[in-house]
């Protein structure tokens, strides 16, 4: 019988971390092992000192828990050379540059375009990847990716919802649910991956306009593409390169920071960027229905 709590790969696991990583394997049996690791280092925030994702990490982490029978991974898959890395090229695609400056009314109506076909994800990752600070890489797990578009159908920054962290003490203490809860409704939580407004437009207000819509039509987008409602949203954002300004304007709270060190440094020597937590309740009884 196992005594908990086990260390692997540098990770001090408790049993509701193991029921956790069962029920994704069990409830994703298309998903290989290489997007398993890549989601679960997305919901612990396992990252290293550049802001990376450790899924290697991650799933050197889970090959040794199968070695021990506390899980059962998905069989290896064998793929053509270099298909991986060719997979992740990111296309270039021509869009405009002009300047979008005067007021926000000369934009409206703003809207949020769901990125669905092949040339508004190309368009999409490209802006992210040559624009955002984070670059960009394909998402796994549920996320919805929005286009942000003025009155002419131009293009003025993106938006990208995803999976939120595994374990923020902050934000699990704002909402005041226990790990079992945390791991039933995490799902239920929706992480604001990517904010950007494309650094040719200058237009006040903007941001927090745009906010203030994610949160008016993200339910019903996420509802339907994936059948469920989010209840709360989330998003971390850098000290040292933002204040935070469109989230406090756009009625985002604040419930606390992360401590600056990785996740992984035991010996708490490693430093990293310290980054302020938002939260956005999208019900009134959001602690309810989460906890």
């Amino acid at each position: 019988m196992v005594e908990f709590p086990i260390n692997v790969q540098g990770r001090c696991l408790e049993a509701g971390d193991l029921s956790w990583l069962n029920g994704l394997i069990d409830n994703h049996p298309d998903w290989n092992r290489s997007e398993l690791s890549r989601q679960i280092a997305r919901r612990w925030q396992w990252i290293n000192e550049a802001g990376q994702l450790k899924d290697i990490a991650a799933r050197t982490m889970l090959r040794k828990l199968e070695q021990r029978g506390l899980i059962t991974l998905p069989p290896r898959q064998s793929s053509p050379p270099h298909s991986r890395q060719s997979s992740r090229v990111i296309k270039p695609v021509l869009h405009p540059t002009d300047p979008i400056t005067g007021a926000l009314s000369d934009l409206q109506p703003v809207r949020l375009k769901l990125v669905e076909d092949k040339p508004s994800r190309e368009l999409f990752a490209h802006l992210l990847h040559t624009y955002h600070y984070l670059s960009y890489s394909r998402p796994v797990g549920e996320n919805v990716p929005l286009l942000i578009l003025d009155q002419a159908q131009r293009p003025v920054g993106c938006l990208l919802f995803g999976a939120a962290a595994w374990k923020v003490a902050p934000r699990d203490e704002f909402i005041g649910w226990d790990a079992l809860a945390r791991t039933q409704n995490l799902p239920l939580v929706a992480n604001n991956m990517r904010f950007l407004i494309l650094p040719w437009v200058r237009v006040p207000h903007l941001a927090s306009h745009v906010l203030g819509l994610a949160s008016r039509e993200l339910n019903s987008l996420w509802q339907t593409k994936y059948g469920h409602r989010i209840h709360l949203l989330e998003t971390y954002v850098e000290r040292e390169r933002f204040r935070g300004t469109a989230y406090r304007a756009a009625n985002w709270r604040k419930v606390g920071a992360t401590k600056g060190r990785s996740r992984n440094d035991r010996k708490r020597t490693l430093q990293v960027p310290l980054k302020d937590i938002y939260c956005y309740p999208l019900h009134r009884q959001f602690r309810r229905l989460l906890s």
